[in-house]
């Protein structure tokens, strides 16, 4: 716990404001790097973000529709957690 604790502290001087809920930090320390990059790409496909990669079109499909992409503020920052999780563990993106 002493080293998960260290990593919450150091969040903030990381520019991560997102772990306010620690439930949902704990469930993206525990997950591999296939499961962040779903996580991460899931958020996008909810909001219609035109994949380009074979991979998330495989996964997600090819649709596009409005708002393109665009997240709102919570979303941002749990995509913005997610991509901590993903650099900490040496994930490809």
């Amino acid at each position: 716990m002493i080293l998960a604790a260290g990593i919450l502290l150091m969040a903030p001087l990381l520019g991560i404001s997102a772990f306010s809920n620690p439930a949902k930090a704990q469930a993206y320390r525990n997950m591999t790097c296939g499961e962040l990059w779903y996580a991460r790409n899931a958020i996008y496909a909810r909001q219609g973000y035109c994949f380009k990669t074979v991979r998330a079109r495989q996964v997600f499909g090819p649709r596009c529709y409005e708002p393109w992409g665009r997240l709102t503020p919570a979303q941002q920052r749990r995509v913005d957690q997610i991509i901590y999780w993903e650099r900490y563990y040496g994930c490809r993106r």
